[in-house]
């Protein structure tokens, strides 16, 4: 099967971490290091998608300097994301993460609740894979 017709929920990572937006910044950094993940998927109670976090967003607190690590995420997360369906084309993921300059694709259903993340490393290690 080519690169166009491989979609998004076969290369995605199912098991994501979430957090919720009145997570504390000292927290979702704890739960990046201990799960070894470059981003969290800000959920609310229903598992539908409120945000995302990653690492360079603490970057960018931790440069600002003007809060403590007790702030909630809510001040830094992305909350207009941008997202994938899982069924979707992998072709269609890289596109969409080139022309937005991102590097972690959140992959939801019809009704907007998360099922994986899809990242530049996935689709990369695909295609090394079938080279």
């Amino acid at each position: 099967m080519d690169r166009q017709g491989v979609p998004t929920e076969q290369l995605m990572t199912p098991d994501i971490v979430t957090v919720t937006s009145d997570t504390t910044i000292d927290e979702a950094v704890d739960t990046i290091i201990e799960n070894d993940i470059g981003s969290l998927m800000v959920v609310d109670e229903d598992d539908h998608l409120s945000g995302v976090i990653t690492n360079n967003d603490f970057v960018d607190f931790l440069a600002d300097g003007e809060y403590g690590t007790d702030v909630t995420i809510d001040q830094f997360m992305t909350d207009e994301v941008i997202t994938i369906n899982a069924d979707d084309s992998i072709q269609t993921a890289a596109a969409r993460m080139i022309t937005n300059s991102i590097s972690h694709l959140p992959v939801v259903d019809d009704d907007g609740k998360t099922l994986g993340m899809l990242s530049t490393t996935d689709i990369t290690a695909y295609s090394v894979s079938r080279a």
